[in-house]
C-alpha cells in the first residue's frame, strides 16, 4: 500500500514536471505568454486532475461534468497543457498557442475549445460566474457536480471577487471550490499582501468561507486539502495556495521581471531539461457519474411552452410591461432564471420571482457580480434575464464586454432611463446606455415605447442568441398597439404618414409620445411629417429608415440620451457603407447621407419634474415643433 502511495506521487510529480515544461514550451514557441504564472499552479492542478476532477473529455456537454474555471485566465498555458495530458489536445496543437488561427489564444475562449465555460483574462470575473454555475448545479439542475475556481492573487484586489465570494458565501454553495494560487508576485512586483496567507484566510472566514492554508508545491497537503474541501457541507471552500511564480527552476522561482515573458529557446532548452525533459504523460480523469435519464435543466417544473403576452387597457410604464412578460414567460419556459440587482419592485422582477421564487436569485447592489453570475447560469443551458436601473450597468460593463467575448447568451434590462426619471437627478438617469450596448459585439438592443411592444420584444429576446439589452422608461406611456399587433427584432414602425410629408420624426421609449404629440400639433397647422417608432436600435430597419429619407428627405431623431453614440447614431449608421463602395476607382456613397438632426440631451440634467426636465433638454413636442418649422420655412 505504501508502494502504491509512493509510485502515485511519483506520478503526481512528473505530471506536474510536464506541465511546467509544456507550459515554458508552448510560451517560447509563441514569443509570448505567461509560463512564470502557470508554473505556480502546476502542482495542485496535477494533483486535481489525478485524483478528484470529474470530466469526461469526449463528452464536455455532458451536464454531470465538473466544471473548471482558470479565472486567472493569463495561466492558459497551465489549462492547455492540462489538456493535453488528458489527451484532448496533441503536443503540435499545443505548439500552436498564440498563433493567428489556432484554438489555443492568448486567453481561454468558449467557442473555440469545447472544454472551456467562460472567456477569462479580465481578472476578478471567475469567481462570479462559477458562482453562476455552482446556482445551476445546488438549485436548478440539482447535479453532484463540482466548481473549481483557480484565482490569482493580484485579482483579489477586485471588487468583484468580494461579491462573488459573498454571494456564494449567500446561497451556501458548498458544491464550489476556489483554489487562490497565492504565488506572492504581480505584473509589476509584490502583490498587496504577498504571502500574507492568515490575512487572505481572516477576510474569507470574514466572508462564511470553509478556508484552508497549504504550501502549494507539497502534494500530500494538496491532497488533503482537496479531500477536506469535498466535503465541506453548508459553505464554499476556499483554499490557500503558497506557492512561488515560476516555481521548478532557478531562474524563474520566486523572481521578479518575469511576469509575460517567455524563457528563451536556449533558456527554456536548459529549464525543460531540469524537469526532466519533453514528456507525454497521459492522465486517465475519472468520469463523472451518468446524467440523469431526464433533460438537465429544469424539467420537472411544470410549464406550458407557449407564451401568453399580458394585454393593456389603459396607460402602463414599459418597466411594469417587462416584468409582467418575465412572469408570462416564466410560465411558459422552465428553462428562464431571473436575476435583479435589489430593484425588483422598480424593474418589476419580482412580479417573476412572486410567481416563481425556485428561478430567481436576488444579486443584491452587484451589478458586475449580476452579469458574471447570469454568464455562469447561461453556461449551463439557462435563458438569463438580469435587470437594475440602467445606469448601473455601467458599473458591469467590463463583464458585458467579456460576456461577448464568452459568446455567451444573456438578457439584460434597464430601466429608468433618460432624464425622464425626474426628480432623482443624474446619478440616476441612463444617458449612455444605448452607445454601451450598442458597442458590444453582436448585441442587440430593444427600447418599446408601450406596454403592447414591451411584452412582445421580451417574448422576443428569450430566442435572441448573445447580448441582449432592453431600455424600459420610468413613466407610464399610453398603449400604442393593439394586442395582435407583432413586433421583429431589427424592425419598426410607422405610426404616421402621408404622401406629402416633408421629414420624418424618429423617436422611441419615451421620445416617440413628443414625436406624436408634434406630428398632431403640425399637421393641424398643414405641415405634414411622418413617425417612425425605431423600436429595434440594433439591428435597425435600414430598409424602412431609407425609404423615408428618400421620400422626405430629413430625418430628425429625438431620444432621451447624450448625443454620443445613441439612437441618432444608429442612424447614422444605417446609412454608412458597410465597406470601401467605389465605382469607377473612386469612393461613392457618401452623397447618400440624409439630412439628418439630432434632437437629444445635451447639458447636465438636475432634479425636476420628468416634464421640467425633459423641457429643459429640448426634447419635448413643443421644441421638435420649432425644430421642424426652422427646416421647413
Amino acid at each position: 500500500m505504501v508502494e502504491v502511495q509512493a509510485n502515485a506521487v511519483a506520478t503526481i510529480k512528473e505530471l506536474a514536471s510536464q506541465l511546467r515544461a509544456d507550459s515554458i514550451r508552448c510560451t517560447t514557441e509563441a514569443g509570448s505568454g505567461h509560463p512564470t504564472s502557470s508554473m505556480s499552479a502546476a502542482d495542485i492542478m496535477a494533483v486535481l486532475m489525478t485524483k478528484f476532477l470529474k470530466y469526461d473529455f469526449s463528452k464536455p456537454e455532458l451536464a454531470t461534468n465538473d466544471r473548471l474555471v482558470f479565472s486567472k485566465g493569463h495561466a492558459c498555458p497551465l489549462l492547455y497543457s492540462m489538456y493535453k495530458a488528458a489527451g484532448a489536445i496533441t503536443d503540435n496543437e499545443l505548439m500552436t498557442l498564440r498563433k493567428f488561427g489556432s484554438r489555443l489564444e492568448g486567453h481561454p475562449i468558449p467557442k473555440l475549445l469545447p472544454w472551456v465555460d467562460v472567456a477569462t483574462g479580465s481578472l476578478g470575473q471567475g469567481l462570479a460566474m462559477g458562482v453562476g454555475m455552482a446556482l445551476a448545479g445546488k438549485y436548478l439542475d440539482k447535479l453532484p457536480y463540482k466548481v473549481w475556481v483557480l484565482l490569482g492573487d493580484s485579482e483579489m484586489a477586485e471588487g468583484s471577487v468580494w461579491e462573488a465570494m459573498s454571494c456564494a458565501s449567500h446561497y451556501k454553495l458548498d458544491n464550489m471550490v476556489a483554489i487562490l494560487d497565492m504565488n506572492r508576485l504581480g505584473q509589476r512586483g509584490e502583490t498587496a499582501f504577498g504571502w500574507n496567507s492568515a490575512l487572505y484566510a481572516e477576510r474569507a472566514k470574514a466572508f462564511g468561507y470553509h478556508v484552508i492554508e497549504i504550501n502549494g508545491h507539497d502534494l500530500g497537503q494538496i491532497d488533503k486539502a482537496f479531500t477536506e474541501a469535498v466535503g465541506v457541507s453548508g459553505k464554499p471552500t476556499l483554499i490557500i495556495a503558497k506557492t512561488e511564480k515560476g516555481h521548478g527552476i532557478p531562474l524563474t522561482a520566486n523572481q521578479d521581471n518575469w511576469h509575460g515573458k517567455p524563457l528563451s529557446k536556449e533558456q527554456a532548452e536548459e529549464a525543460v531539461k531540469l524537469l526532466g525533459g519533453v514528456t507525454n504523460h497521459s492522465v486517465v480523469v475519472q468520469k463523472p457519474a451518468d446524467a440523469p435519464a431526464k433533460k438537465t435543466g429544469t424539467s420537472e417544473i411544470s410549464t406550458t411552452g407557449k407564451y401568453i403576452a399580458p394585454t393593456y387597457s389603459g396607460p402602463a410604464a414599459t418597466r411594469e410591461a417587462y416584468g409582467d412578460a418575465l412572469k408570462a414567460l416564466g410560465g411558459a419556459h422552465g428553462d428562464m432564471v431571473v436575476l435583479d440587482a435589489e430593484v425588483g419592485n422598480s424593474t418589476y422582477s419580482d412580479k417573476f420571482a412572486k410567481a416563481y421564487l425556485d428561478r430567481f436569485f436576488e444579486m443584491y447592489i452587484a451589478e458586475q457580480l449580476m452579469v458574471g453570475v447570469a454568464i455562469g447560469l447561461a453556461t449551463r443551458g439557462k435563458k438569463v434575464f438580469s435587470s437594475t436601473f440602467a445606469a448601473f450597468l455601467c458599473r458591469a460593463y467590463d463583464f458585458i464586454r467579456m460576456a461577448a467575448i464568452s459568446r455567451a447568451t444573456i438578457k439584460l434590462c434597464g430601466s429608468h432611463a433618460g432624464c425622464s426619471i425626474g426628480a432623482d437627478g443624474p446619478s440616476q438617469m441612463a444617458l449612455e446606455d444605448l452607445a454601451m450596448m450598442r458597442a458590444i459585439h453582436g448585441s442587440t438592443v430593444l427600447y418599446p415605447s408601450d406596454p403592447v411592444s414591451t411584452v412582445k420584444l421580451v417574448d422576443k429576446m428569450y430566442g435572441v442568441e448573445g447580448v441582449s439589452y432592453m431600455r424600459t422608461t420610468r413613466e407610464k406611456t399610453r398603449v400604442l398597439y393593439k394586442d395582435d399587433e407583432t413586433f421583429e427584432i431589427g424592425g419598426s414602425k410607422v405610426l404616421r404618414s402621408s404622401a406629402g410629408d416633408m421629414l420624418t420624426l424618429i423617436g422611441a421609449g419615451i421620445t416617440l409620445h413628443e414625436c406624436l404629440k408634434a406630428h398632431d400639433e403640425l399637421n393641424a397647422q398643414g405641415i405634414h411629417v411622418r413617425v417612425i417608432d425605431l423600436y429595434s436600435i440594433k439591428p435597425i430597419d435600414a430598409k424602412t429608415l431609407a425609404t423615408a429619407a428618400r421620400e422626405t428627405g430629413t430625418l430628425i431623431v429625438v431620444e432621451d440620451h447624450w448625443p454620443e453614440g445613441g439612437i441618432g447614431d444608429a442612424v447614422l449608421d444605417a446609412f454608412t457603407p458597410k465597406g470601401p463602395v467605389t465605382r469607377g476607382g473612386k469612393v461613392v456613397g457618401l452623397d447618400t447621407f440624409p439630412k439628418v438632426v439630432k434632437i437629444a440631451v445635451r447639458d447636465m440634467p438636475g432634479s425636476g419634474t420628468p416634464e421640467e426636465l425633459m423641457d429643459a433638454a429640448g426634447i419635448t413636442a413643443s421644441h421638435i415643433v420649432a425644430t421642424v418649422k426652422s427646416l421647413v420655412s
